[in-house]
C-alpha cells in the first residue's frame, strides 16, 4: 500500500501519535476486508476514547489525515471517498477473456422461487459499500436512500414491489441514523410506498436503542433545528447516534441475519447448484475457445 511523501510537514508528537492510531484502525479494518470513510475512521477513534466527539474534532482529524497522507505517513488507500468515482467502460485483451469475465459474472437470481422478496435500504450513501459487501454474497438488492428518498425513486421502487405481488411477502430491511430525521425516514418509506400502491413491510433493523445499549456508539446532540426534534427528544432524550459509528462487521452481521431469516435455504441451494453448472459450461468454452472458433469457421 502506498505511503508517498509529497510534502515535508513537521508534526507535533501528539499528532504523530494520533496518526499511528489512525493507521492502526485502518489496518485493522483492511484486514477484515473493509474500506473506511473519513467519518467511519473518525467514529472508531471516538469510540476508542482517542479523540472527543464534536464537529471541531471531526474537522481536525480530517485535516490531520490529509496532512499525514501528504507527508507519507498514511496510506493513500486508507480512506475511501464513496461519493466521487471515475467511471469507464470495461476492456479485454481478447475474446476469450470476455468469456472468462462472463463466467465470473454469470449469476442466477437466488430469489427465484422464494416466497419472499427482500431489499436492503440504507440512509447514507457513505455506507453503501459496506451494505453491498453484506448484500452481494446474499444476492440481495440494496439501495442508498441518501436521506429522504426522492419521489421519483420512491415511485419506481413501488412499481418494483408491485411486480413482486405474487410472492407471500415483500420486505425492506432499513438501516438509518438514530436521530429525528433518521427515525422518521422509516415511517416515510412505509407510508409513501403504500400511497403508491405497494404492499411492503419496512423493517427497521438499525439503529435501535437496543443496539445503542449493546454497542455503545458515541452520541451526538439531537439536532434541535430539525422539525422532528421535539417529538424525538420527548421519546429518546437529547442525544442522537449515527449508523456510521457501528463497526462494519456489526452492520454486515445484522443484514446477513435478517436476510437469511427470510430465505428458504433449500430453494437457495438448488439455484446455487444450477449456477455452478452454468459456470462450468462457460469454463469449458473458455478453455476450448480456439477450438470452438476453428470449428465454427469450418462450418461457414
Amino acid at each position: 500500500m502506498p505511503k508517498i511523501e509529497y510534502k515535508s510537514i513537521k508534526f507535533q508528537q501528539k499528532s504523530l501519535e494520533l496518526i499511528n492510531l489512525v493507521n492502526q484502525v485502518v489496518e485493522e479494518y483492511q484486514a477484515q476486508g473493509y474500506e473506511l470513510t473519513l467519518r467511519q475512521a473518525y467514529y472508531q477513534l471516538v469510540a476508542r476514547g482517542y479523540i472527543p466527539n464534536n464537529e471541531r474534532s471531526y474537522k481536525n482529524i480530517g485535516n490531520l489525515i490529509n496532512d499525514g497522507r501528504l507527508a507519507g505517513l498514511i496510506d493513500w488507500h486508507s480512506i475511501t471517498d464513496r461519493t466521487r468515482n471515475l467511471r469507464s467502460n470495461s476492456h479485454w485483451d481478447n475474446p476469450a477473456d470476455v468469456i472468462a469475465s462472463a463466467r465470473y459474472s454469470y449469476l442466477l437470481n437466488k430469489w427465484d422461487g422464494q416466497p419472499n422478496y427482500v431489499e436492503v435500504w440504507v440512509e447514507k450513501d457513505a455506507l453503501v459499500d459496506i451494505v453491498g459487501q453484506a448484500c452481494r454474497p446474499l444476492d440481495t438488492p440494496y439501495f442508498s436512500c441518501r436521506g429522504y428518498t426522492s419521489q421519483s425513486e420512491m415511485w419506481s421502487a413501488a412499481q418494483r414491489f408491485i411486480s413482486q405481488d405474487y410472492r407471500d411477502n415483500r420486505v425492506i430491511i432499513h438501516l438509518g441514523d438514530h436521530d429525528p430525521s433518521g427515525i422518521d425516514m422509516t415511517r416515510d418509506i412505509q407510508e409513501r410506498l403504500q400511497m403508491f400502491g405497494a404492499d411492503v413491510y419496512v423493517k427497521r433493523v438499525a439503529l435501535t436503542m437496543n443496539q445503542i445499549g449493546t454497542y455503545n456508539p458515541p452520541p451526538n446532540p439531537a439536532k434541535i433545528t430539525d422539525s422532528r426534534a421535539s417529538k424525538y427528544i420527548d421519546e429518546y432524550g437529547n442525544e442522537s447516534w449515527e449508523l456510521d459509528a457501528l463497526e462494519p462487521q456489526v452492520i454486515t452481521d445484522l443484514i446477513t441475519n435478517e436476510v437469511t431469516a427470510l430465505r428458504n435455504d433449500e430453494i437457495y441451494r438448488s439455484v446455487c447448484d444450477s449456477e455452478e453448472r452454468g459456470k462450468d459450461e462457460l469454463k469449458m468454452i473458455e478453455r476450448n475457445y480456439d477450438k470452438a472458433v476453428a470449428f465454427l469457421e469450418s462450418e461457414e
